[in-house]
C-alpha cells in the first residue's frame, strides 16, 4: 500500500484542477483521526477525504460518506470554526514529500480575512492533520496532539510554532542529473539490492514503485548495488529519469493492480507493468477511493467474522468440556450390568445366606462353564436387602446412562451445528451474509435479539436470504446457500421438486441446487455442482470431498430442526474437488433469484 510522493504529487495536481477555488461547505469527522470535507465548486460538490490513521493515511476525493458522531469531536469544531465558509486558494506538495498544504482564505472571529493552511503529513504512525496561521506562524490544533514528551523534535499543540517534520536524508528526483544520481546511488551499501537503494536514496518512492524502475530497465529485483556498473547504471537512470520527468510536468500513469477476482491489491502514480496485467488505469483520487474502499470493506469483514468466531469458539470449547465430563460419567456407569448379575445371583441363593457376612462366592449360572463370582455384602443388612441394593445401583445406572445418551447426543448435535456455523462464517464473503448469521445465532439465543422493528413490504423483500446463483457450463442455475439462512431459503422455498439437491456428505456446508426444468442433468453439470458444495464445506480446502445428491422432494426438514438441517433418501454419492477459481469461471451473479414457489 504505497502512498509515496508520487502517489500524493498526482493527488494534489488533480486536487488542485478540481478543487481550486471552491468553498468549504462542512466539515465532518466521523472518525478519530479521520475527516471529510465537502467542498462546492459551481457546478459540482465534493468529498475530501483526509486521514492520519497508521496504517491507511492518506488525502483523496471519496464517494462514501461515512456515519459521523452525534457530537463533533473539538478538532472538528475548532475546523468548522475557522474553515467553513472559506476558499480554497491551493493544493502544495513541498517537492515530493507526504506533506500536502490546503491553503484556505477565511475570515477571522471579527469577520476580516484570514489565511488558514491545512496540513496533512501522511507519514505512518506519525501522521497527523493540522490546522496552521501563517500570520502567527504557529499550530492552531492538531488532531493528533504531542508534546516534547513524546517528541523531542517539535511539539503539535495550540499556540506553539509549527515546524515541518524532520528532513530525512533523500534526494529530491526532480533536481538530480545523471552523475548526482549514480553518486547518491554509490553511498548506499554495496550488499543493498537494486530496489532498496533507490527507495532509501531518494524521495517519493515506494518499494513498489522502485521494484517497478528495475524492471523497466531489465534487470532482476534481487540484482546488489556491487554487481552494477556502468550500463547498469546508465539503464537504471533512463528508467528513472522517464518517470520523472513526466511527473514534474503533471502526467502521471496512475494504475491500480488487481487479482484474479478484480480485488485491488496495490496502487502506484505509475504503470506497474512488473505485476503483469490487471491493472486499472484513471484519476489517482478515484483509484485511491476504489482501493481503500475495498480495504475498508475487507477490514470490517475480517472484524465481524473474528467477533463471530470469538463468540462461536467459547461455545465450543464450554461444548467441548461438556462432552468430557459426560463421556466420563459414562464410562462410570460401564459395570452396570454387573450389579445385575450380582442381585440375580444373591436373589436366586437366598437360601445359602446369612445376615453379617462381607464377602460370598457363588457360581454365576448365567454363563455355560458356571465360574465362580465374589459378591461384596454390607454385613448390616439381610440378603435381600444386599440383593435390593444391588439392583438399586444397576437401576440408578441405567437412568444416569440414559440421560447422559440424550445429553451427549443433544451435545455432540450443538456442537455439530456451531461448527456449520463456523464454516458459513470463514466462507462469507459480503457483510450481508454475516448479517444473517447473526441474525440465526440471535433467533437460537446465542445473542441477544435486537428489538423488533416494523418493516415494509419493501424492506422485507430487499431483506429475504439471497443465494449466489451460477450457471454451468450446460447451461443450468446453480444456486448455492452459504449459511443456514440462505441454505433453508434455498432448499425449502426455492428449489422444486425435481431439482437436484447437494451437499457435502456428513459435514457442515453449503446446500447446492441445480435448476432442471424437466431435462436431463449432464455429468458436466453435475460435477461443477458437487464442486461447488465441496468448495462451501467445511472440508473446503480438502483434496477430494463425497458429496451426496438426490431430488429435491426427497429432501425434507423433520419439525423443530435448527436452521439448515434436513434429512434426506434416496440419495447417490461422488467425490469432488474444490476448485477456487470454479465460482468465478461459472459467471455467477448475485441477487437473480427466482421467486420461491407457491404453497410456501
Amino acid at each position: 500500500m504505497p502512498f509515496d510522493g508520487l502517489v500524493l504529487s498526482s493527488v494534489c495536481n488533480e486536487l488542485e484542477n478540481k478543487l481550486a477555488g471552491g468553498r468549504i461547505e462542512r466539515v465532518y469527522q466521523p472518525g478519530k483521526v479521520e475527516l471529510q470535507i465537502l467542498i462546492y465548486k459551481p457546478g459540482s460538490r465534493s468529498r475530501l477525504l483526509l486521514s492520519a490513521d497508521p496504517q491507511n493515511a492518506r488525502v483523496h476525493l471519496t464517494s462514501a460518506p461515512a456515519a459521523n458522531p452525534a457530537h463533533p469531536p473539538l478538532f472538528c469544531m475548532v475546523l468548522r470554526k475557522h474553515l467553513e465558509g472559506g476558499r480554497i486558494v491551493s493544493f502544495h506538495q513541498p517537492g515530493l514529500e507526504r506533506l500536502l498544504v490546503i491553503k484556505v482564505d477565511s475570515r477571522d472571529e471579527l469577520g476580516f480575512p484570514a489565511e488558514k493552511h491545512l496540513i496533512c503529513e501522511i507519514m505512518g504512525r506519525h501522521s497527523n492533520i493540522i490546522l496552521y496561521d501563517p500570520a502567527t506562524k504557529t499550530v492552531v490544533d492538531g488532531i493528533k496532539r504531542y508534546s516534547h514528551a513524546v517528541s523531542r523534535f517539535r511539539e503539535i499543540l495550540p499556540g506553539r510554532p509549527y515546524l515541518f517534520p524532520p528532513a530525512q536524508d533523500k534526494l529530491d528526483p526532480l533536481a538530480l542529473d545523471e552523475e548526482q544520481f549514480r553518486r547518491a546511488c554509490l553511498e548506499a551499501n554495496l550488499n543493498t539490492p537494486l530496489p532498496q537503494v533507490l527507495q532509501r536514496r531518494f524521495a517519493g518512492l515506494s518499494t513498489i514503485s522502485c521494484r517497478e524502475i528495475i524492471y523497466r530497465a531489465g534487470l532482476s529485483p534481487d540484482m546488489l548495488l556491487d554487481q552494477c556498473g556502468d550500463y547498469e547504471f546508465r539503464v537504471i537512470w533512463d528508467a528513472f529519469h522517464r518517470i520523472f520527468v513526466g511527473a514534474g510536468q503533471g502526467n502521471f500513469a496512475n494504475s491500480l493492480a488487481t487479482g484474479k477476482k478484480g480485488e485491488p491489491l496495490d496502487f502506484a502514480a505509475l504503470e506497474l507493468s512488473h505485476l503483469g496485467s490487471g491493472n486499472k488505469h484513471g484519476e489517482m483520487n478515484a483509484l485511491l477511493d476504489c482501493f481503500f474502499t475495498a480495504k475498508s470493506n475487507q477490514e470490517r469483514l475480517d472484524r465481524e467474522k473474528r467477533t463471530i468466531n470469538s463468540l462461536l469458539n467459547k461455545k465450543t470449547t464450554r461444548l467441548d468440556k461438556k462432552l468430557n465430563l459426560y463421556s466420563r460419567d459414562y464410562d462410570d456407569t460401564a459395570g452396570a450390568e454387573k450389579h445385575q448379575v450380582y442381585g440375580e445371583l444373591l436373589t436366586a441363593n437366598l437360601y445359602r445366606l446369612q445376615k453379617g457376612r462381607l464377602l460370598v462366592t457363588l457360581e454365576n449360572y448365567q454363563e455355560e462353564d458356571l465360574p465362580l463370582v465374589d459378591i461384596p455384602l454390607d454385613a448390616a443388612l439381610t440378603p435381600v436387602e444386599n440383593a435390593q441394593a444391588y439392583f438399586k445401583k444397576y437401576n440408578k445406572a441405567k437412568r444416569k446412562r440414559r440421560a447422559l445418551t440424550a445429553l451427549i447426543k443433544q451435545a455432540r448435535e450443538e456442537l455439530d451445528y456451531l461448527e456449520g456455523i463456523k464454516a458459513a462464517v470463514d466462507y462469507a464473503t459480503e457483510q450481508n451474509e454475516l448479517q444473517e448469521i447473526r441474525q440465526e445465532l440471535a433467533e437460537q439465543g446465542y445473542l441477544k435479539r435486537p428489538l423488533p422493528q416494523k418493516r415494509s413490504k419493501k424492506k422485507k423483500e430487499k431483506q429475504r436470504p439471497r443465494p449466489h446463483t451460477f450457471v454451468s457450463d450446460d447451461g443450468f442455475p446453480l444456486f448455492v446457500g452459504k449459511n443456514n439462512k440462505q441454505n433453508d431459503y434455498l432448499t425449502m422455498k426455492m428449489a422444486q421438486a425435481e431439482d437436484i439437491w447437494l451437499h457435502a456428505k456428513d459435514i457442515p456446508g453449503a446446500h447446492v441446487i441445480i435448476r432442471t426444468e424437466g431435462k436431463d442433468i449432464p455429468a458436466a453439470t453435475l460435477l461443477q455442482a458437487a464442486g461447488l458444495a465441496a468448495l462451501f464445506s467445511q472440508a473446503g480446502k480438502s483434496k477430494s470431498v463425497p458429496i451426496d445428491y438426490t431430488q429435491r422432494k426427497y429432501v425434507r426438514k423433520p419439525k423443530g430442526a435448527r436452521p439448515g438441517m434436513v434429512i434426506y433418501e434416496r440419495q447417490k454419492t461422488i467425490m469432488a474437488e474444490p476448485d477456487e477459481d470454479l465460482p468465478d469461471r461459472l459467471s455467477g451473479t448475485r441477487g437473480q433469484v427466482p421467486r420461491p414457489r407457491a404453497g410456501h
